[in-house]
Parts: C-alpha cells; structure tokens; sequence
C-alpha cells in the first residue's frame, strides 16, 4: 500500500477537526486497482461473506484484507483502515444469542424462538461463538499490522435495534403501548451488555487509535451510535423508550456520534444534540428521498446546533459540502465518508482535494 502521510500526521489532523480547529473539511480518499507487490490471497476478500462463512480462519480474513491494502493508496485525510463491520450491522444480536444467517451472503439476524416479551432475558455468554471469532479477526490483524492499519470497532448496532432483532419490529411497536416497563427493562439490560461489549474490543483496537464504521478518526474513544428503529416513533415516544439510553451511551464514551437514519429521525436531531450530546450527526437519508446533496437545510441546522456533520454518498464534485462552505465562509466541522476511486481517477481525486485545500 502507499501511505505517505503516516497516521501520526493524519491523526494530528483529526484531532484538529474534533476541536473545531481545522478551518477546511476532513475529506478522505482512497485509490484502488493499483498493482501489488504480494501473491494474491487465498480468499477474495469479501467482508460478510469471508467472516459469515466459518471455514474461512481469522488468519484467512486478514490476510485477504491485507492483499487489499496492497492494492491501494491513501490520500487525503484517508489511512489503512479495517473496518469490521463485516460482522453485519448489529452483531450484540449474535453475542446474545441470536441466529446469524449468512445464506444470502451478507450477515442478519433473527432470534432462535419467538419470545413474549417478558419472557426475554438477555445475559452475557462467556462461550459464545461469533464474540470469540470477532476477538481472533482482531487479535489477528493486530498482531499482523501493529501501528501501520487502524482496527476500527466491530458494528456492535444500536441497543433498540438489537431489541427489534429478539422481538420483532412489528412486535415491538405494540409493546411499547402494551408492556412499556418490559422494553425498558430489556432496553437497559441491552446498553449495560453493549458497554460491556464495547470494553472487551478495546484492547484489540490498534493502540493510540479509535475509529469505528464510520470511519473518523480520534485518540479517544469514539463509536457511531445508531437507533434505526426509532425511524417509525413520534418525537415524544422517542424520548420515553430510546433517548435516555443514547444519552447514557453516549457520556460512556469519549465522543459520540449518531447515524441518523432516514427522514423519521429528523424530527430528534435537537434532542440528539443539546440532551444526548451527539458530538457528530451522519445523515442518510433512506430510499426514495433525494440524494444525499440536496438537505442543505439539515445540514446547516445540525451544524447550527454545535454538532459536527458527516455527509454520506455526497456526489463526485462534493456539491452539498462546496455548497456549505459558500454558506459558511468555511469548511471547519465537515466530513465525509471515505471517497473510493480506482487509480485510473487518480487527477480527477487530486483535483478535488486541492479544491478544499487537503494536502
């Protein structure tokens, strides 16, 4: 792989960034399909795929991540990054004991029995089998890159999302009006197993370097908290059932931020904000909306509000993030999702960076 820039270098920049103090965007862009200088490996990396199919060896995933890297080339504010979402989105599920089905290729959950809801109790399992595989994927990777690859946190989902996994969206809608002490119940018990959870993988993070899915990087730590579920709750069921919990989660962690998920969410970013202290809002909006470009309104209130904005799938020219900078006079507070291009991009990506002022 070629990375000019070191990750000392980038994470000073990142620093920089999580204290307001860096007056353009954070833009990271990765270049791919260059030749590598290694026997291919022998899997193709695959993410889910590799890590849902148990005949593959932690050593395997990682080695066929790193024929990858080899194959690339970070610029940008962009570093060696294994993102471990490949445990599919939400994988507390599987630690409690939930189902993992990998037939379509891509990681799901469901629960092995159909539970009322007052017969479910969640306990930790010392013995489980995907938490024991996520640790040696780990253990793997960082014994293999030390401080040259950041290990990001696995997807560990968001705590009423896991709920919805063990009882059923449609379940879970009429147990809030029908049995509300009983999700609180378990929607605390979940966010106790998820910090739990979250500790353990700490020690396995590359050391000096916290990241999680999404990708931003930080000295401290750091984890995109999610409630995609909340998506269909009024802003005042919002606050009853999931608001409490994400405030909680969020002071356990150095800096929060919170993927926001769909035009149902929208109507919580004040309280994501100013009660749950989302250090960071990442806006998706959902199938059949516009494109991510087009909610400069949004964007502005989140950044309005003293969060930090992530913007996803902004398009090639970045026009939502120029269209901010007009606005603002600066691209301070900004970021974007990693940029993959292949190497044949190579002058289109540079321009842009040099468009933004990213060295």
């Amino acid at each position: 792989m070629i990375f000019e820039k070191g990750l000392g270098r980038t994470l000073e920049t990142y620093e920089k960034w999580w204290g307001g103090d860096l007056e353009r965007p954070l833009i990271s862009a990765v270049l791919t399909g260059l030749e590598s200088d290694r026997e291919p490996s022998k899997y193709e990396y695959e993410g889910q795929k590799n890590f849902g199919n148990i005949e593959i060896t932690p050593e395997e995933i990682v080695d066929s991540f790193d024929y990858r890297l080899s194959q690339m080339e970070f610029l940008g504010d962009s570093y060696p990054f294994f993102n471990c979402d490949f445990s599919g989105p939400g994988i507390v599920a599987a630690f409690l004991g939930a189902d993992v089905g990998v037939s379509t290729g891509n990681i799901w959950f469901s629960p092995k029995e159909d539970l009322p809801i007052e017969e479910i109790h969640l306990e930790y399992i010392e013995d489980n089998f995907w938490l024991n595989r996520m640790k040696a994927v780990m253990s793997e990777a960082k014994q293999r890159w030390g401080k040259s690859v950041v290990i990001g946190m696995p997807d560990l989902g968001g705590v009423m999302d896991v709920l919805a996994t063990f009882r059923g969206t449609e379940n879970l809608l009429i147990d809030l009006y029908e049995s509300p002490d009983e999700v609180k119940r378990l929607v605390n018990d979940i966010k106790v197993l998820w910090q739990r959870y979250f500790d353990e993988f700490a020690p396995y993070l590359t050391d000096g370097f916290h990241a999680d899915w999404g990708g931003i990087l930080s000295k401290s730590s750091t984890y995109m908290m999610q409630s995609d579920f909340c998506f269909m709750l009024s802003p005042d069921m919002f606050r009853e059932f999931a608001l409490e919990e994400l405030t909680d989660t969020a002071a356990f962690l150095d800096r929060a931020s919170y993927h926001l998920d769909g035009v149902g969410q929208i109507a919580f970013i004040e309280d994501l904000i100013k009660t749950a202290k989302m250090d960071v809002i990442q806006w998706v909006p959902g199938d059949g909306q516009y494109a991510t470009q087009d909610w400069f309104d949004l964007y502005c209130q989140v950044l309005d509000l003293g969060a930090h904005l992530q913007i996803m799938y902004d398009d090639d020219d970045l026009s939502a993030m120029s269209k901010l900078i007009d606005h603002y006079g600066t691209g301070k507070n900004i970021t974007r999702t990693f940029l993959y291009r292949n190497v044949s991009e190579r002058g289109h990506v540079q321009g842009l960076l040099s468009r933004f002022g990213v060295s």
